[in-house]
């Protein structure tokens, strides 16, 4: 299997889901990047080494999906679902070698870049095919370029790096070439890891209405059983065009990929411990410190694990709308972040289990490069100073703050019952100055209609991150009016545009590394967010019946990688079994695994 899943997260950087955390940034080969023409001699296909030879094929694996999404489509719907779903379908040219980061071959068997680092020309490989038969094409290479460009199609942060190029020259049937308007470290990033879709079966078509319907794709899987709302089942292909090859061998090992759908996570925690879903990972701490120590744990049936590899860090927060009062004023926003008391809801909600954030890229700083942004704590009074500077003066009769006459009221957008009790908190701290904070609760898809059309005041996102950052889809000026962008809060900052600019012709990741925490010092003395906070590992629970990788989960990714690297063993599936019929304990596994304990650090 192609490390199919890996360049969406690189590719787009960040996307709305719960993060979790990793360790610092490392050195890659970005020279190599430049290279003219690849593959080099020296290149040949390789067997994945996080993958286990002793993987088998078949059975299936349930897996929580979260609320059921409004598309299936990735370029329509930005979030993690339909990133993981669409990547199972749908191939990209280029992919990453999963230990190295560097490009090998996806739908694309060579490619070329100019001397100019401007024009990048890609042959298809005469092998690749859509699930119809038919060849994959540089036709198609254009095509999905188009759909993406169309303005009138709903494809707001994925334009933003297509627009980089003119469009698309087609030189032969299997030969399509991008030209850059100008140097971008990311253009080659860009050019091929898009996911490439089949043109003769989807062009007739309402774009932004092709949802959960792909019966032309490229890669392992097809979409299988839907049942709105219920759940959504992903299929192998025994005949992907691509599953011979040594770098596709022991992965994508499950027949079927079940997704299933509750409107609020602790309903799905149930749903596990009754074994209607197989894997969930733990992103309460309620849940991992108080709800694993009963029998099923105890015993061992369900497997409870931490597992530490290269994530990037994440970051999540309270966004703030800056397009409209009270939160397009800065003296508001900081004011809202000494009023969160983060350290009691740590302490009293999260059994102290996470570290607070104090940057929008944590990973970007070590013991060697420490953060210099001072950690806000809870401090009514410089909140009220600072309210009172910006005009909000307290009612003596209501008790509430007012400024020309209007009182300071907002609505916090949400779509988990689960926020609600850190909510209640804020909301003690917030009236005891003079705010009433009231709660609108949606679904998850009515909540993402409104983040595409930024109505709303505040809400609690997280954003996962990747290993080669690009802040402008989030953090530059012209996305912060664009429909359905990442820049949700509306920040707009003369400097940080002007360091966006300067990062893109850097194809040192060091030096891009050191503009990116000097954008990260100015947005946090801008306030766009109320941050919150994360961990640095990843907490699983599974039914033991699967078989795993040595580390558990691939090196850069999230628990999504066990949908391609685990497999059922059919030894533990008939162990666990007899186990939960004659309620006997099963040998225990690590408690914690570290991936560098087993690959070794980084340079090794």
């Amino acid at each position: 299997m192609k490390n199919i899943l890996k360049l969406i997260i690189i590719l787009f950087v960040m996307i709305l889901i719960p993060s979790t955390n990793t360790q610092c940034s490392e050195k890659f080969p970005e020279s190599t990047w430049s290279k003219k023409t690849w593959p080099p001699k020296t290149w040949t296909d390789r067997p994945d080494p996080i993958a286990d030879t002793d993987a088998l094929p078949g059975g299936e694996i349930s897996v929580f999906g979260g609320q059921y999404p409004k598309s299936l489509n990735y370029y329509l719907d930005n979030n993690v679902l339909s990133s993981e779903v669409f990547g199972a379908l749908f191939e990209t040219l280029l992919t990453m070698n999963p230990q190295t980061m560097e490009y090998e071959p996806g739908l694309a068997d060579k490619w070329s870049i100019s001397d100019d680092k401007k024009t990048f020309t890609f042959h298809m490989n005469p092998n690749a095919r859509w699930s119809d038969g038919t060849p994959v094409t540089a036709d198609d290479v254009k095509w999905t370029y188009d759909v993406i460009m169309d303005p009138k199609n709903m494809t707001g942060p994925h334009k933003i790096s297509m627009e980089r190029f003119t469009q698309p020259t087609i030189l032969d049937k299997s030969t399509v070439q991008f030209t850059a308007r100008e140097i971008h470290w990311k253009n080659l990033l860009a050019a091929g890891g898009f996911h490439i879709l089949c043109k003769h079966a989807y062009q007739k078509k309402d774009f932004n209405k092709i949802n959960f319907a792909f019966p032309v794709v490229s890669g392992p899987y097809r979409l299988g059983q839907i049942e709105e709302g219920v759940l959504i089942k992903l299929n192998q292909r025994k005949d992907w065009w691509d599953i011979g090859a040594k770098s596709s061998q022991h992965k994508g090992n499950f027949e079927t990929l079940t997704y299933k759908f509750f409107a609020e996570r602790t309903n799905a925690f149930e749903a596990f411990k009754k074994g209607i879903i197989d894997l969930f990972p733990v992103y309460t701490s309620r849940i991992w410190i108080n709800e694993t120590n009963g029998d099923v744990f105890l015993k061992n049936h369900i497997i409870k694990q931490k597992v530490h590899n290269h994530k990037p860090i994440g970051f999540q927060g309270f966004a703030m709308n800056m397009r409209k009062p009270p939160f397009d004023d800065i003296k508001v926003r900081k004011a809202m972040a000494f009023l969160l008391d983060r350290n009691k809801m740590n302490q009293t909600l999260m059994y102290s289990q996470y570290f607070l954030h104090q940057s929008y890229f944590e990973d970007l700083y070590s013991k060697d490069i420490p953060c210099p942004n001072p950690l806000i704590k809870l401090d009514k009074k410089k909140a009220r100073g600072l309210l009172a500077q910006a005009g909000w003066i307290v009612n003596p009769k209501t008790g509430i703050l007012e400024k020309k006459g209007k009182k300071f009221t907002f609505k916090f957008l949400t779509r988990s019952a689960s926020s609600e009790k850190f909510l209640a908190i804020y909301a003690e701290d917030l009236k005891d100055v003079g705010i009433e904070m009231t709660i609108d609760k949606k679904d998850w898809a009515s909540w993402a209609r409104d983040m595409e059309e930024f109505n709303f005041q505040m809400t609690w996102a997280a954003w996962s991150s990747g290993i080669f950052k690009d802040p402008e889809s989030m953090w530059s000026s012209k996305e912060a009016d664009r429909k359905s962008g990442n820049n949700i809060t509306g920040l707009k900052n003369k400097e940080i545009d002007r360091l966006i600019e300067k990062q893109k012709t850097l194809f040192d990741i060091q030096k891009r590394n050191d503009i990116y925490r000097k954008i990260d010092q100015i947005i946090y003395q801008e306030y766009p967010y109320v941050l919150l906070w994360n961990i640095d590992y990843t907490r699983l629970l599974y039914w033991n019946k699967f078989g795993t990788p040595p580390t558990v989960l691939s090196k850069y990714d999230d628990e999504s990688s066990a949908l391609w690297y685990w497999w059922i063993d059919p030894d533990s599936e008939a162990a666990l079994n007899d186990a939960i019929d004659m309620n006997t304990p099963l040998p225990p596994k690590q408690p914690s695994v570290r991936f560098d304990e087993v690959f070794g650090k980084p340079g090794e």
